[in-house]
């Protein structure tokens, strides 16, 4: 009985901006196209989670993925190889919009945002 052959699998190449979960890698893929009207060339972005089995991968590195079965509802693709290191080291970047929050609020960044100290009227004896 011979083997058949494995089809190719699809790969994609993109930007590691999240590994925050177990595992799991959030890659930002980029695309270029021209419009089919004007012929301006667009850029459009899109994030796929990623199996990352041994927590290679840090924030900034360029990966490659490869399509695989469902592993989660989001999750289709496993991370093949780091094609370059960040200079980074897998530093997380600070979200700039919530560092301009946590300054005009005054509340620390780790905070929840709804959050008011206390709960009036949640007390046993209300």
């Amino acid at each position: 009985m011979t083997t058949t052959a494995r089809h190719s699998r699809r790969a994609l190449i993109g930007i590691v901006t999240s590994t925050k979960t177990k595992k799991t890698i959030t890659v930002e893929v980029e695309r270029t196209f021209k419009h089919a009207k004007y012929g301006k060339y667009l850029r459009k972005r899109k994030r796929y989670l990623a199996h990352d089995e041994d927590s290679v991968a840090k924030v900034g590195d360029n990966v490659e993925l490869a399509s695989t079965r469902p592993m989660s509802k989001r999750k289709r693709w496993r991370l093949l190889r780091v094609v370059t290191r960040s200079e980074l080291g897998g530093i997380e970047l600070p979200d700039a919009a919530a560092q301009i929050m946590a300054d005009i609020t005054g509340k620390p960044l780790g905070s929840p945002a709804g959050d008011t100290g206390s709960r009036a009227g949640t007390e046993a004896g209300q």
